[in-house]
């Protein structure tokens, strides 16, 4: 049972460890991955003896590790070699945004690195209802099978933009411990940025990974998850709580942390580390990207109930377009869209022009641009909404 062979936390302030890398070099990342952990106390400092750690990468889908968007498997392979040679036992695993985990792991390179350390892969198919009462929103999850088979969970996350929840970051990553489409359901009644950072904020409560690394080699901004442009950060972060690994992720993205639904969460529930943090390594103001492409607007919620509000938002908020010239009509977006009826469909007869949106089906959760295999969809904003904002 995760966490359950009585773990202690650091009681002290979080640490959050920044570590300059310039490349996913073997040699190089081995050394920063062993600066890094060294900084936070040492790789054993995670594990009591005879413990299993899941390591939970972000897997978003089954990309070539060169298009950056998953964690990059040669900092996978070094995380892993650093806890094995302290003596962990090791399970890797992610549930990606469709497709079965196995085949999405092997596209990203992530599968060859985790078989050359006889790393094997944790059930991410098969979930077990868990209860939470401690949950401010959500009181139960259905956790993956092979995260509540290991003892504590090591998330290696990726440095990228996410329309939604601004960036993705240690605490989106444990989303993933959601086997498959049940993950959809969340988007579906969750249809307000807050609630669902709120959520993610429960769930990684529940889960409380011991520790967060994130490849920031090089990072994705823009149309993030998957579609947006890299750019090279050169820095690969540690820390002992997600929250404080994405409040320094969005210092680094000089973005407002109240705009990112988990931190502001976690400030209005007055738990995590979005200001209580120690910053150890190499110095922040080094690393600083004023001009970082990311989604700066405010959050549109649901808070406001009635007629006028709805249409107000719908009109005002930001929403998904396809590009006509870009869409190959392949049907990802009809097929991922996790309402119903489904906010976007082909037309009766037409199939091999792109689908079309009904916006008042719409629930803004962004899954069609987070998948979008051709970098068709983005998420704009209306004329009036950017008045406003």
């Amino acid at each position: 049972m995760i966490n359950g062979n009585n773990y202690k936390y650091p009681s002290t302030k979080p640490n959050v460890a920044l570590v300059r890398c310039e490349s996913y070099a073997e040699t190089e990342l081995e050394q920063a991955v062993a600066r890094g952990l060294d900084l936070l106390g040492g790789a054993d400092t995670f594990f009591n003896p005879g413990e299993t750690l899941l390591l939970k990468p972000n897997i978003l889908i089954g990309e070539n590790p060169k298009k950056h968007v998953t964690t990059h498997p040669a900092v996978f392979n070094a995380v892993a070699k650093a806890l094995q040679e302290a003596g962990a036992q090791l399970t890797y695993g992610d549930s990606p945004a469709f497709g079965p985990p196995q085949i999405s792991a092997a596209l990203c390179g992530i599968a060859a690195a985790a078989e050359s350390l006889n790393i094997p892969l944790a059930d991410f198919v098969h979930g077990q209802v868990v209860s939470f009462p401690q949950g401010k929103l959500i009181k139960q999850f259905t956790i993956a099978k092979g995260v509540l088979a290991a003892n504590g969970i090591i998330s290696i996350s990726k440095f990228k933009t996410h329309a939604l929840t601004r960036l993705t970051g240690a605490v989106k990553n444990l989303f993933g411990c959601i086997p498959g489409l049940l993950k959809s359901q969340f988007h579906a009644t969750l249809n307000d940025e807050y609630q669902f950072g709120k959520m993610l904020l429960d769930l990684n409560h529940l889960l409380r990974p011991r520790l967060c690394v994130m490849d920031a080699v090089i990072g994705m901004e823009g149309n993030g998850p998957r579609n947006g442009t890299t750019r090279k950060v050169s820095l690969l972060i540690f820390a002992n709580n997600p929250t404080a690994m994405d409040a320094v992720t969005v210092r680094l993205m000089a973005l407002d942390p109240l705009l990112v639904p988990t931190l502001a969460a976690a400030e209005e529930w007055q738990v995590g580390a979005v200001e209580n943090y120690k910053l150890l390594g190499d110095p922040i103001e080094t690393f600083i990207m004023k001009d970082y492409k990311v989604n700066r607007s405010p959050a549109s919620t649901t808070k406001t109930k009635g007629w006028f509000s709805t249409i107000f938002r719908d009109i005002s908020s930001p929403r998904p377009v396809i590009d006509q010239e870009k869409c190959t009509t392949c049907g990802t977006c009809v097929d991922i869209c996790p309402v119903t009826p489904k906010a976007l469909s082909f037309r009766e007869n037409e199939g091999n022009l792109p689908p079309i949106y009904n916006y008042d089906l719409c629930i803004r959760c962004y899954c069609c641009q987070e998948t979008c295999p051709h970098n068709a969809i983005t998420v704009k904003t209306s004329f009036l909404g950017r008045i406003l904002n």
